[in-house]
Formats: C-alpha cells, sequence, structure tokens
C-alpha cells in the first residue's frame, strides 16, 4: 500500500528504530517515484523497518501492516490506484516468509479477503527525501490508512 501511511504507523510503534520509504520488488535500478508511478518498473511503494527485537518482532510489526491497510484490495489502497500500490509482505528470510504466511492464513480463515503477496525482498530503492516521514514532517493523518483490529 502507500507508503506514507504505512511509515506513519511503523514510525509510531515502539521498538522501531528507523523507517525508510521506497520502492522495491521491480526490474529497474535506481527506481524514482516518477518512474513507479509510470506502472512499467514491477516495483510496490514499501517500508524499510529497522526494529529493536527486544521490544518488538518481526510479526508484530507484521501484524500491524495488515491491520493498517486494506489486504483485500487489489493494486490500489483507498484513492491510490496503481500496481505499486498493490499489498505485498517482502520477507528477507524464512522465518518471516513463515510468520507472514501465517498471519495471512490466520486472516484468511477469520474471513478476510487478503489478496496481499509474500515475496523475496530484492533490491530496496530509498524514496526522495520528500517522500520521508512525510506525516511527520507535514502533519496530519494518513488518508488512506485506517488502524483496524484484526488479531
Amino acid at each position: 500500500g502507500c507508503f506514507w501511511g504505512t511509515e506513519f504507523y511503523f514510525q509510531n510503534e515502539e521498538g522501531v528504530i528507523e523507517t525508510n520509504v521506497g520502492y522495491t520488488g521491480g526490474h529497474k535500478e535506481n527506481a524514482t517515484y516518477r518512474d513507479v508511478c509510470s506502472g512499467t518498473t514491477g516495483h510496490a511503494e514499501a517500508v524499510e523497518v529497522f526494529f529493536d527485537p527486544s521490544k518488538t518482532s518481526y510479526e508484530e510489526l507484521a501484524k500491524l501492516f495488515v491491520e493498517t491497510h486494506n489486504p483485500g484490495q487489489k493494486n490500489r489502497q483507498g484513492p491510490d490506484i496503481g500496481s505499486q500500490y498493490r499489498s505485498a509482505i517482502f520477507y528477507v528470510n524464512e522465518e518471516q516468509r513463515s510468520i507472514a504466511e501465517k498471519l495471512v492464513q490466520t486472516l484468511k480463515d477469520k474471513g478476510h479477503q487478503v489478496i496481499t503477496e509474500i515475496t523475496k525482498a530484492t533490491e530496496f530503492w530509498k524514496a526522495e527525501e520528500k517522500h520521508q516521514e512525510y506525516y511527520t514532517k507535514g502533519g496530519g493523518n494518513p488518508y488512506c490508512h485506517r488502524y483496524t483490529k484484526k488479531f
């Protein structure tokens, strides 16, 4: 989903040390916002999250992600439309993959529609500075993300 709102929720989570918004899952090197918005690079808007595992876990952060966007919308989040806004979890190891798959199955078992992709992380291209900490710098709240308890 849209990286501004996703980053907003991660930044406010205990144990998160740093976040970066950017692009991953595509084929163009050094992808930019303009490139990704063209719909031709295959990238998704994404958030890179660094966290202290003594204060939070990958599972808790993955739960937060699916509770702060609509994992049942295909190639969009709210008014943002395009494949770059697809719901995706990019994992870096098999433990993360397993956790993400378990969470998605739990949601499906509870009757939620889920189309979230679970994909091995590829190169992450950090977005332009104006996109970093968008809501922190500019105030306001995410317009296409809302917290909804699902677990």
